[in-house]
């Protein structure tokens, strides 16, 4: 079976169209009045596609019965059990920490430089003393600075498979929705913040405020360390304010852009000065902070940033804009202006209550409406996550690589592009992305026999050649001198580099720093999908080639293909079996049901919801 890239019969079969399906299929046609009527949908047009379209965006979609389960409640009942659940209730284990912390780690220096000057002035740095004697006094010190960079790397990996594996077996969807939106809102990047605690300190006040009061949760998030550190707080100091925090929370937390003024961005880090963290935990310097006089907003007062957020929340656009952000994250990207102000004006009147926003967005039949349904993209991690609860698998196969894949689709979780996170929609596709959607659909269905977990890979070809003259026996000197491209042939200044480096070789620290990392990380479980699709038709008791093709349209597709498509997959299938009667198949139709599964789910349709 080869890669859909390397299968160009696919074209032929016309299974790959030249535009991309906008509106959805054969769904709501009679209803288009039901667009941006906040009203709530009655019990008659409650149905199964409404219940599923529910989960699918709500959520990450469901399987047959979960879907039918909601179908047969009350709309009202359906959404409620989505919106309200008890966050104390068990759901998933909570993170396996590796263990990979010490004390010695805080605070991190911001640089391999100020570590090895800290342990010049210090004797000691990052919990580790300098040697008093020998070559490379420094190195241990060098090596523990890589390490921690390697290791919290890693541990960053195993969190987002960790919080991937809770979006597929959650019992409450809505809550890794939601947390996956604030992901995306509240963007800070592992590659600055350094600490994979942090991220997931970050990713638990996600889960635990995310569908609560938004005034309380912003509060949480401007005292959060991964936000403090992301966005340099530690810089933000009385005399001399760091605006990064101030302008973000207004231009892409709360308000929105053009709703301010500069000067309300250097009132509001003036009001924010000496807010810090200590670890894991919320400090106040009190001597970093500016107490005086602050004019924000066309308010005045001895502000702090409790009061700075209250001032914001005070302000009718900030309803709107959060309202917004959240109506195209879960219905659509077009808001009609109209619209936009009642949405506004909802998110005020329940006082910032997210859930309850939710439940009326949830209920509403523009939320059914033939503009909402099947106009979705999916995201990376929505189209991964989606996939394997279709499949109806508990836990997220490690081949193919959870992170490996949601990153070549353009959505690495902890690490968003840009501070405003991912542009989502139409950004997510392209000719080329949407093979590689393909290929992942096949990878999942047919996973690589000679698979090599890529977090225990490092691609530094530097780190590479170390790694190998080490294994020759080398020393570090010789090790690590740099080399040109011809085998053997040592760089010219190669003498300088070696002796620049006789207190201690970052070549070797960060050769050395991955191999320690590696060591103490746990690894991540590479299972493969357990699936059986045999037994899925089986189960169905349906007979014929067609009848299959139909009930994994069904089961998978919220965005039903086209019939030539459809006529096509059937032909394929019955071509593979050699018959339409699939009893007399049932001893060996798995892999033809596999390759006409991942036919179906290489389809620009499947890409929706």
């Amino acid at each position: 079976m080869l890669r859909i890239k390397s299968m160009p019969s696919l074209a032929l079969m016309g299974l790959f169209v030249v535009s991309f399906p906008l509106q959805s299929v054969g769904q709501n046609r009679n209803y288009s009045s039901w667009e941006n009527d906040l009203g709530p949908i009655s019990e008659i047009d409650w149905n199964y596609e409404r219940a599923a379209h529910l989960l699918e965006r709500a959520g990450f979609g469901g399987t047959p019965d979960t879907i039918q389960r909601f179908a047969n409640m009350s709309p009202s009942a359906a959404v409620k059990s989505l919106v309200h659940f008890d966050k104390s209730s068990p759901n998933v284990n909570s993170f396996d920490h590796s263990g990979i912390h010490d004390a010695g780690l805080d605070p991190f220096p911001p640089s391999r430089p100020a570590t090895t000057e800290l342990a010049k002035k210090n004797g000691e740095a990052l919990g580790v003393k300098v040697k008093p004697t020998g070559n490379r006094r420094l190195q241990p010190v060098v090596n523990k600075f890589f390490y921690w960079l390697r290791a919290s790397v890693l541990e960053t990996n195993r969190v987002s498979y960790w919080w991937a594996n809770r979006m597929v077996a959650s019992e409450h969807p809505l809550q890794e929705k939601m947390a996956l939106f604030w992901h995306g809102h509240y963007a800070v990047n592992e590659s600055k913040v350094r600490d994979y605690r942090k991220l997931l300190k970050e990713l638990e006040l996600f889960h635990e405020m995310g569908t609560g009061n938004f005034r309380d949760l912003m509060v949480a998030v401007a005292r959060d360390p991964a936000m403090l550190s992301f966005l340099d707080a530690g810089v933000n100091i009385k005399g001399a304010p760091n605006e990064n925090f101030a302008r973000e929370i207004m231009e892409l937390f709360t308000m929105g852009v053009g709703n301010y003024t500069e000067g309300d961005i250097r009132e509001a880090a003036r009001a924010f000065t000496g807010w810090n963290y200590d670890g894991l935990e919320f400090v106040v310097n009190e001597v970093d902070h500016d107490n005086d006089q602050k004019d924000f907003l066309g308010h005045t007062g001895n502000f702090d940033g409790i009061d700075i957020i209250d001032i914001i929340m005070d302000q009718p656009v900030t309803a709107e804009y959060m309202a917004g952000k959240m109506y195209h994250f879960f219905v659509r990207d077009s808001v009609d202006p109209e619209l936009g102000d009642q949405l506004g004006s909802l998110f005020r009147n329940v006082n910032y209550d997210i859930s309850l926003f939710l439940e009326t967005l949830f209920l509403s039949k523009d939320f059914y409406s033939e503009a909402s349904v099947g106009t979705h993209i999916k995201s990376p991690v929505e189209l991964a996550v989606s996939t394997y609860v279709k499949l109806g698998l508990s836990e997220v196969p490690g081949v193919p690589d959870f992170n490996q894949t949601t990153s070549a689709l353009g959505q690495a979780l902890f690490r968003p592009p840009t501070v405003a996170g991912w542009a989502g929609g139409r950004s997510w596709i392209t000719p080329g992305l949407l093979l590689e959607r393909g290929n992942f659909a096949r990878d999942v269905l047919f996973p690589d026999i000679n698979f090599i977990p890529p977090d225990r890979m490092n691609g530094s070809r530097e780190i590479q050649s170390v790694a190998r003259r080490v294994r020759e026996g080398l020393d570090i000197t010789a090790a690590t001198q740099p080399s040109s491209i011809g085998e053997g042939q040592v760089m010219a200044e190669s003498n300088m580099l070696a002796d620049r480096d006789e207190d201690f070789n970052t070549r070797y620290g960060s050769f050395r720093g991955w191999q320690m990392a590696i060591q103490r990380v746990k690894p991540i479980p590479r299972h493969t999908a357990q699936v059986d699709l045999s037994a899925m038709v089986l189960k169905q008791e349906i007979n014929t080639t067609s009848e299959v093709v139909d009930f994994l349209i069904q089961r998978f597709m919220r965005v039903p293909p086209g019939a030539d498509s459809r006529n096509m997959l059937i032909e394929f299938l019955t071509n593979e079996l050699g018959t339409e009667n699939i009893v007399e198949a049932e001893s060996y139709m798995e892999d033809s049901l596999r390759m006409t599964l991942h036919l179906l789910l290489s389809q620009p349709e499947y890409q929706l919801s």
